[in-house]
């Protein structure tokens, strides 16, 4: 019941960082705005593991880093893909796969109570299609490329949650503090390359200026504070729980992003959407029971 629930908790956090963190971008920067909230994430990790309990070694480390690495090609893999489109494909395809790969891999290590148990994954599977789905008017059939990296994305961004549920149990926050130090150290590069390509390109290149981050600031905060929360809660999930069970939930992560939007933007749900979240909410009471 305590997986379940901090699964779900992960998910809508994660979900509402990304809520945040679209709408500073739609009013600022994307870069500087993506920039911002993993820095903001990785001074709330460091502050946040001062009072938590934690033996350092070098699998905590380790782990942590590579699960840091997987998650920016992942996320990078992810935009790529979205950028082809069309999003209504490509975004639930992400991720199915990003839930089917630790799915996996815990089930492969013995994972998994009887038939109830594969029926409620099975359910919870098919609400992360449903919940991702994005309604796209002229959809058109998804290029070779775009599926291409959609299931790289998705295969690297459950690796993540692997590598992360792999790491001591003992080692607190350690992991999660790895994984956002190689992960913003890889933005912050993929940053660099961009502001000097468009230098390239440009005579007078007008690059974003730090005045166009003070009218979100706030938006910032608030989604890199959400997203430190959720890595410390998807983490004791991992580690009271089973890997299949949390990161099935932690996939529908969209469900916190369409129900802010919902609710403080007055965007439309879809119907496919509410069926979605009405799966998810079944699929979570089987797997609790």
């Amino acid at each position: 019941m305590l997986t379940v629930i901090l699964g779900l908790t992960g998910a809508l956090t994660y979900g509402g960082a990304d809520f945040f963190g679209g709408l500073a971008a739609r009013r600022s920067s994307t870069l500087l705005t993506t920039t911002g909230v993993a820095l903001v994430g990785l001074v709330g990790l460091a502050i946040t593991a001062i009072f938590i309990p934690a033996i350092s070694s070098a699998d905590a480390w380790i782990y942590g880093g590579a699960s840091g690495l997987a998650g920016a090609i992942g996320i990078g893999l992810l935009y790529g893909s979205l950028a082809i489109g069309p999003m209504s494909i490509l975004s639930p395809a992400t991720a199915f796969i990003s839930a089917i790969v630790p799915v996996s891999v815990g089930i492969s290590q013995g994972e998994g109570g009887g038939l109830g148990f594969f029926i409620a994954l099975a359910l919870a599977l098919i609400a992360v299609i449903l919940v991702g789905f994005v309604p796209e008017a002229g959809a058109v059939r998804p290029q070779p490329i775009g599926l291409l990296m959609a299931a790289g994305s998705g295969t690297f961004i459950g690796l993540t949650i692997v590598l992360i549920d792999a790491s001591p149990g003992d080692s607190g926050l350690i992991p999660l503090l790895a994984n956002r130090i190689v992960s913003s150290t890889a933005l912050l590069i993929a940053a660099a390359f961009v502001v000097l390509y468009r230098s390239a390109r440009q005579r007078s290149p007008r690059l974003p200026g730090l005045s166009e981050l003070m009218p979100v600031w706030h938006m910032i905060a608030i989604a890199g504070v959400l997203d430190v929360l959720a890595n410390v809660v998807v983490l004791y999930g991992l580690r009271l729980g089973d890997l299949s069970v949390v990161s099935v939930l932690v996939a529908l992560y969209p469900a916190g992003t369409i129900l802010l939007a919902g609710v403080v933007l007055r965007e439309r749900i879809a119907p496919i959407q509410w069926a979605g979240l009405v799966l998810a909410l079944g699929a979570s009471a089987l797997l609790a029971s």
